[in-house]
């Protein structure tokens, strides 16, 4: 027969999703010269699967109109494929290579780097019994019913503009109100609706920023370790990235950071390591910025989860010469998958990144800028947020003391957070802990990926509670503990 298949039954594609590809090739490449498929019976023999699963991709073939049926004569291939397909060289010959497929190695554009090597999860993540995952959330304790509500109010009759036009670039003007007027604020933040801009999550910021700022060998200070996303976006913009180390006081304040245009920094929770920029040195860093020309990037993501001590002041709040580039997130502290945040920056720059926002997606989609704005509003916003403390705060107090009884290394206990950074012995190698612990159910995050440089730092590793209940924080430390112990006695 002319059909050419290797059907794989140990792939996750069904085998008539496989057969109706080879198929669909076989007769693009004109593997039948009189028009006429093999029977169904013929071709499961051949083959050795059911006739069922023939049938199947046969029936896929009718309905993409590949092959049509002829009262005795079975299935043919239909005349219009059968007129594009290319004429069969004789047997004896050999099959002249296929032409005509794009060259696509020549004419991709490379790409940044992969940001999330190492950060995969699997598809079905929420069913692991001990998700140790920062940016994922427990959706059970996820305030469904009240966001739900505000969508649906969002599409009655008085918020139906609103949320269903194209807005030609511009934001929904409540949802900038009611940040202005009840959310910027709780961070010491004065800002008028002309220096904000509502984005799609942090990474779209700081693509916009990317765009705006950053031009071929432009010099970008960043965490290491830091935000990987981050780094990948400024670096594919043409940024030249500037590593510069983080201890117990936040970034460290060296030299380097009076030779760059932006510093790019994470100060109530420094991301991964926890750690809160102190006072001092923030003071300091707005002075480098001033006396060097240069702009800061705060991505505050996660400042309102603070357990111990009283909230620090944004950066934002004590610039006072426009030098701090705010980053702020709905995503975060409602779910990851809403791709919701803003920033807050002079209306130079802001007008600058909304003229490069319209020519990639206009705007948000109005009908969730709209729906926020009702929730926060209705004061569903600061209700989730004072319940998301509570319960962020209990876990942490789990977390800690389960490190501290099960982890054979000391862990800092950061302030606030969404999860704890380890710091292993050195020849302790993080990725194995990582395979062992995914067979058991247990899920945590790589440190390696966050960290900048040609040598592998594979002693780290982050555990999250955002996403795991607060139930199983214990026995989930348990087995880490007893998995750890087994690689270093290995």
């Amino acid at each position: 027969m002319t059909v050419i298949a290797r059907l794989d039954p140990d792939s996750p594609t069904p085998l008539y999703r496989q057969l109706r590809a080879a198929l669909e090739e076989s007769i693009s490449a004109g593997h039948f010269p009189d028009g006429r498929l093999p029977s169904s019976r013929a071709l499961a023999t051949e083959l050795g699967v059911s006739r069922n699963t023939v049938n199947l991709a046969y029936q896929e073939l009718v309905v993409d109109g590949y092959v049509s049926t002829q009262p005795r004569s079975g299935l043919v291939v239909n005349a219009e494929v059968a007129r594009r397909a290319p004429v069969r060289a004789a047997a004896a010959r050999p099959e002249a290579p296929r032409r005509g497929r794009p060259p696509w190695d020549e004419l991709v554009v490379p790409g940044p780097r992969d940001p999330f090597e190492g950060l995969r999860l699997p598809a079905d993540w929420s069913q692991y019994p001990y998700p140790f995952l920062s940016a994922q959330i427990d959706v059970e304790h996820f305030p469904r019913q009240a966001l739900a509500g505000a969508l649906r109010e969002a599409l009655r009759d008085d918020h139906a503009v609103a949320s269903l036009q194209d807005s030609r670039g511009q934001d929904d003007p409540w949802l900038v109100e009611q940040l202005c007027s009840r959310v910027l604020p709780a961070r010491g933040i004065t800002a008028t609706p002309e220096d904000v801009l509502i984005t799609s999550g942090s990474q779209q910021a700081f693509y916009l920023l990317g765009r705006a700022l950053v031009r071929p060998g432009t010099r970008i200070a960043v965490e290491n370790p830091g935000w990987a996303d981050a780094r990948a976006i400024l670096g594919a913009a043409g940024g030249e990235i500037v590593p510069v180390d983080v201890d117990a006081g936040g970034i460290v304040m060296t030299s380097a950071l009076s030779h760059v245009r932006l510093t790019c920094i994470t100060p109530s929770h420094q991301l991964p390591t926890g750690v809160t920029l102190s006072i001092a040195r923030r003071r300091e860093l707005l002075d480098i910025a001033v006396a060097s020309n240069s702009l800061i990037v705060e991505d505050d993501y996660d400042s309102e989860l603070r357990y111990q001590g009283r909230p620090t002041p944004a950066l934002k709040a004590i610039d006072t010469q426009d030098r701090v580039i705010y980053l702020g997130s709905l995503s975060k502290l409602l779910a990851p998958g809403l791709r919701l945040g803003f920033v807050v920056a002079a209306p130079e720059l802001i007008d600058h990144m909304r003229r490069w926002r319209r020519i990639i997606i206009r705007h948000p989609p109005g009908v969730l800028q709209r729906a926020l704005a009702v929730f926060i509003d209705r004061g569903d916003y600061h209700r989730w947020l004072r319940r998301n403390r509570a319960t962020m705060k209990r876990k942490w107090a789990r977390i800690v003391p389960a490190a501290a009884e099960h982890l054979p290394w000391p862990v800092a206990a950061p302030t606030g957070g969404l999860g704890l950074w380890v710091v292993a012995d050195k020849d302790f190698d993080s990725r194995q802990l990582r395979t062992r612990a995914a067979t058991e159910g247990v899920l945590l995050e790589q440190g390696q990926p966050l960290f900048c440089g040609p040598t592998p730092v594979t002693n780290t590793f982050r555990l999250g509670y955002a996403a795991i209940r607060e139930e199983r924080i214990e026995e989930g430390m348990t087995v880490i503990g007893r998995l750890a112990r087994q690689i270093i006695d290995s």
